[in-house]
């Protein structure tokens, strides 16, 4: 009923279990304190109509209201100890997940998508909240209340509190008897749970394509298809919480019926007291009460272990492998590389390449000729099956992520800006970056008249950029990076979307930063390429030729075909 696996994320924080049992089993002891002292105030009754003395009574009322005053500030306590528990073990979780995502880099949604990823970081951590600071507490305090209540009760009468031990069993073997069926459930639960919000998410970004293809209207009923599978995963978690609910009362009440049965016979057949009987009758219930709360808070456990264990896959996700070297130059070198996404088909097949540390090095090709798995590769988020990727003649992952990172800029088609002002973006790549600076670097991509007119530095970027056009995006990502002043520059695609003026402007920029910095660029255009250094021309995950431009030009091989074919094409497309 306890999953280790969970416990072990707690780490320091088990200490708030401890500490919220132990105050639980005191505000029991308190209520046992208040009932025997009623019981004894009873007794008393006799005494006080012969004598009429009220200080008979002093004694047990004392202990009464100093039990009830005890159990008002235990009762505060626990639940300020619980909710200490459930926040600092959230924090903590959050922390985890957070670190392990930037520890996976590339690889931190590959197996997870974006909306079950957000679905898991916060309302699977909220489960958990309750699993920890409500379940688990309440699992060790129902063990040990019977136990306690057994050693009272059992030099009162020994039948009475065997029997109600014996009862107490029942409620954990109904628990039992549905956990494996509730388990099933609850991550049929989650399963539904993700896959709609995974359903809405993808619904949402492409509404726009669905609109314009006519489809809204069949992934309207997508979605209600998926979301009338949830309401019926959720209707079948209730009627089992229900049906349990049920099981645990009849237990819980029925062997307390029978252990008040017990008593009376006790006290009519065996001579026991009538305020001894009193006392046990009382105290039947709470031996079943634990367990009966034990009972309700199962079914949020399941909900928990459901999304915890979600969270544990993550934490476990197999991480790039990074050493503790720093870089001594930002000479590039892949050796024999050879790389398969499925382990059957290579993308890339014993490839070799260098890039100096200062110079333009183009890797260019044909859409999948591997290009792009070449980038993740120098970027340390894949790693090859085969051969070695050296960074001044260290292996990539003997460097410290971090050192090799803090020398790395990589620009890509993609580049993700912030929801935040164009000031603040820029202060996340350097954050001792001057405005003068800012605008020189918006003036290198074209894009300072654009910002100037349209509010500034203080100018708010939407989320993902959906207030700029795609090339103002894509050269503002740009801009960014060049304050950053790294030394190694790593251009994906940079200029796919930008318009032939714009494209020559970032280019010559691009040749001037490979003046002092190691510069690779990627792409598909080869006009892009002609002033490299070195140009690689990549097919079908192989290098089939090497050189400057002019020299793959007069080989006259695949380079030359492709380059006299784009510019053929680009030629007809200017002349129409």
């Amino acid at each position: 009923m306890i999953n280790k696996g969970l416990m072990k994320l707690l780490g320091e924080n088990k200490k708030y279990i401890y500490y919220t049992v132990c105050l639980m089993v005191l505000s029991m002891l308190c209520n046992i304190a208040i009932t025997a002292s009623i019981c004894y105030s009873i007794k008393q009754i006799d005494s006080f109509m012969l004598t009429g003395d009220m200080k008979i009574f002093a004694l047990p009322l004392t202990i009464v209201f100093i039990s009830l005053a005890l159990r008002y500030f235990l009762t505060i306590s626990i639940s300020t100890l619980k909710d200490k528990l459930g926040r600092s073990a959230k924090k903590d979780l959050r922390n985890k997940i957070y670190n392990k995502i930037i520890r996976l880099g590339m690889r931190s949604t590959d197996d997870m998508s974006m909306a079950g990823l957000t679905q898991v970081s916060i309302e699977g951590i909220e489960q958990l909240d309750l699993y920890y600071s409500t379940y688990i507490p309440q699992f060790f305090f129902s063990m040990l209340a019977p136990i306690i209540l057994f050693l009272i009760t059992v030099r009162i009468d020994w039948r009475v509190a065997c029997t109600l031990l014996c009862c107490v069993p029942l409620i954990p073997i109904s628990i039992i008897a549905v956990s494996k069926y509730a388990k099933k459930i609850f991550a049929k639960y989650w399963g539904k749970y993700t896959s709609m919000g995974d359903s809405f998410l993808d619904s949402v970004q492409g509404l726009k394509e669905l609109k314009i293809f006519n489809y809204d209207e069949i992934q309207h009923a997508k979605m209600n298809e998926t979301s009338e599978e949830f309401r019926k995963i959720t209707m079948k978690v209730l009627v089992m919480q229900l049906a349990s609910t049920t099981i645990m009362d009849l237990v819980a009440y029925g062997g307390a019926g029978l252990g008040i049965a017990i008593t009376i016979t006790s006290i009519v057949n065996r001579g026991l007291s009538i305020y001894h009987g009193l006392f046990l009758m009382l105290v039947a219930v709470d031996f079943f009460l634990p367990l009966r709360a034990f009972g309700s808070a199962f079914h949020i456990a399941m909900n928990g272990v459901s999304a915890g264990e979600k969270i544990i896959t993550l934490l476990e996700s197999e991480e790039p492998l990074w050493g503790s070297e720093e870089i001594e130059s930002t000479k590039f070198d892949l050796k024999n590389v050879s790389f398969s996404y499925d382990g059957k088909r290579n993308v890339l097949n014993n490839i070799s390449m260098q890039f100096p540390s200062e110079g333009m090095v183009a890797i260019v090709g044909e859409s999948g000729s591997g290009k792009s798995t070449i980038v993740n590769i120098l970027f340390g988020g894949l790693t090859p099956q085969n051969g070695e990727v050296l960074v001044s003649d260290k292996q990539l992952h003997s460097l410290s992520q971090n050192n090799y990172y803090s020398h790395l800029a990589v620009v890509s088609y993609n580049t993700h800006i912030f929801n935040d002002t164009i000031r603040n973006n820029f202060k996340l790549a350097n954050k001792r970056v001057t405005d003068e600076k800012i605008y020189e670097a918006l003036s290198k991509v074209n894009l300072l008249d654009f910002v100037i007119e349209n509010g500034g530095l203080d100018k708010v970027i939407s989320e993902d950029g959906n207030n700029i056009s795609g090339g103002q995006k894509q050269r503002l990502a740009l801009a960014i990076n060049l304050v950053a002043d790294k030394d190694i520059y790593i251009f994906d695609e940079a200029t796919s979307n930008i318009d032939v003026e714009s494209e020559a402007i970032i280019m010559a920029n691009i040749k001037e930063l490979s003046k002092n910095k190691s510069v690779i660029v990627i792409s598909h255009r080869l006009e892009n390429v002609i002033n490299a250094d070195k140009i690689y021309f990549i097919e079908n995950g192989n290098v089939k030729e090497s050189g400057t431009h002019q020299e793959l030009i007069d080989e006259s091989g695949s380079y030359a075909k492709l380059y006299f074919t784009q510019k053929s094409l680009e030629g007809s497309y200017s002349y129409e």
